[in-house]
This record gives structure tokens, sequence and C-alpha cells, in this order.
């Protein structure tokens, strides 16, 4: 069995999250980390190397893979240095914060054939790998509609004692809250229905006080299919979240409805009514105790297992750039719909 040698970029939650879910694979090592104030104890922790500099990481011989965990706006440049050093790379959403960027990215990992995968671990959660295949397999037939429901207490993950500075969601540089919360979403539609985003209308707005980003959208979206969806993207909550609103997909078929809980229930309605077909268990995706349990790294590892198919040339469920470039897309054609009060076609 081969193993794939990693270098991870960013020190924070996710950071410690994708060396978590390296540390725990047979086919993968964790040579070295870089970036952010923690990186010296995440080195420690995990007993491998710490480089006081980022592209000395991203330069190294005995590294065959970078996983990338830094703020947006530094993907782009991370990204690039990596590929023309050969390494294949993993992006956590988003891809980068411009399409141009997104296709440069691409565009290099192709010419190096190297593989460029994006951090949607979302596909790897129970529910939401049950839904596809059943919408695959025409359990509700064709998809015509869809409600996504994203609100965001920001207050609860700062206060769950995991150790990370939230303070970058504030950065114009990385383009607001929506480019952090709805790539997940939009990426699960395409992937669950096959089809791209074509047409997209917003409202952007700032609420929090003292926030110079956007932090509150509700969008119109339209797909290739000529499925419609209704997307709603806050973290300006003044409490807790509505209850098992946290992150909620309703969808519409020709011949029967979906009721996507990520985080909780599938459940699937026809003429027979409702019925519950899969169970996601409690991820504690915001508390100390449980942000690196078992169930909630299952996704991680499934993810890195994928990559490092991809890696090998066996097939693998994992996001790749197009992937990535399609939901910074969608976010920039939203912001851009409420700054210019108009519809915007994307390109499809």
């Amino acid at each position: 069995m081969s193993v794939i040698r990693f270098g991870i970029v960013g020190s924070g939650y996710m950071g410690k999250t994708h060396a978590e879910a390296v540390h725990r694979l047979p086919n993968a090592e964790l040579v070295a980390v870089a970036g952010g104030t923690r990186a010296p104890d995440l080195a420690k922790q995990y007993e491998v190397d710490f480089e006081t500099d980022i592209d000395a990481l991203l330069r190294r011989k005995d590294i065959d893979a970078i996983v990338i965990t830094t703020p947006h706006h530094l993907h782009y440049e991370q990204t690039l240095v990596a590929l023309q050093e050969k390494k294949h790379v993993l992006v956590e959403k988003p891809l980068a914060t411009s399409v141009d960027d997104c296709n440069q990215m691409i565009n290099l990992a192709a010419q190096n054939e190297l593989i460029l995968g994006v951090g949607y671990h979302q596909r790897f959660r129970v529910n939401n790998y049950t839904a596809r295949a059943l919408i695959r397999e025409g359990a509700i037939g064709d998809v015509v509609s869809i409600q996504v429901s994203m609100p965001t207490y920001a207050g609860a993950m700062q206060a769950g004692g995991i150790g990370s500075d939230y303070g970058w969601w504030n950065n114009p540089a990385s383009l607001g809250h929506i480019m952090n919360s709805a790539p997940h979403g939009i990426d699960l539609l395409r992937w669950f229905m096959d089809e791209e985003v074509i047409t997209v209308s917003s409202f952007s707005r700032t609420f929090l006080p003292g926030v110079p980003v956007e932090d509150t959208t509700i969008a119109n979206i339209e797909f290739s299919n000529g499925a419609i969806c209704s997307l709603f993207s806050s973290r300006a909550l003044p409490a807790p979240a509505f209850v098992g609103e946290e992150y909620r997909f309703r969808i519409m078929g020709k011949t029967g409805l979906m009721d996507l809980d990520p985080y909780g229930e599938l459940k699937i309605s026809d003429e027979n009514g409702w019925r519950v077909v899969s169970k996601q268990p409690a991820v504690g995706h915001q508390g100390a105790n449980s942000a690196y349990s078992d169930v909630r790294m299952q996704a991680y590892c499934d993810q890195i297992s994928s990559f490092i198919d991809l890696i090998e040339g066996r097939p693998g469920n994992i996001g790749v750039g197009k992937d990535g470039m399609a939901a910074v897309q969608a976010c920039l054609a939203m912001l851009e719909s409420s700054t210019e009060r108009k519809w915007i076609s994307l390109n499809s």
C-alpha cells in the first residue's frame, strides 16, 4: 500500500480537522504544518515538522499533497505555488474569491496533471449521499423546486471552546458570509441533480453592527434543468437558530417530496405519506468535546480517502476544481445581483 504524504497550511479549526483526518488514515502521513499562530502547537500535537514559512512547506520534496485551510483570499496564491511545485492540492471551500482565480488554479492543475480538490465534506455525510442516490433513482421524480435554509448563530461556535478565531469573517478580502456558507449548499444541489446554476437574483444585507461585509442573503436560483431554488443564509441571528433549520433542504419532485436535514433525518413523502429513510448521528461540530469525535471526523476521513483515490487514478466522490468554481460563481452572482439590483445570468 502506497502512502500519500501531506502538508497542511493553516492551523485553526479546519487545519486541525484535516490533520486529524490524515492522522487516522493508514495510507496517509502528515509530514508538516505551517501558517497561523497555532501551527507550532498543532505540529507538536501530531509530532510532525513545523515550518515557519508557508512557501517552505509548499516546496518540500517529501510532501505529495497539500491541504489549504487558510482564509478565503489566500487560497489562490498558496494553491498556485503548491501546483507549481507539483503538489496535489485540497482547498477548503470556497476554492478562491474570483472566477478568474479559479480558472487559473484549474488550468495549472490540469497542465501539471495534478488533482485539485475542494473541501465539500458534506458529500460524505450519511443523509446527503443517501439523498443523492434517491434523487438519481427517481424516488421523488424530476426535481422542480428547492428551499435551502442556512442560518448560523455565530455565538454558538465562538463559545464552543474549539479554539478558533473567526475575525477573518469580517475581512472584505474574503467577500462576506455568503462565500463561507453557500458553497456547501450550491455544491450539494449540483451534485444531487447533476445540473448547473444558470440564473441568480438576490438581496444581500449587513445587519450586525460594525461588520463591513455582507452577513445575510436571500437568493433565488435557477438550475439548468429548470428547477428553481430559494436560499436563505445568515450569521446575524440574535439567538440560536430555528430548531431543525440550521441546515435544511426541502425538495419537491414531480412525484414526491424530500425533507433533508444533513444533521438529523432524511425523509421522503409520496402518495403513501412521510417516512424516514436515513438518520445522521449527531455531528457535534460546535463543541470542544465532540468537534473531533468519530462521527464528525467520518466525513473528513472519507473525503481525504477520496482525494487519495483520485491521486492514485481511482474514481472518487470528492469535489474538484470545476465544482469549486461553480459555487464561487454562484456566490459572486448573488452579491452582484444585490448590488446591481438585477438578475445575473451565468455561463453554463
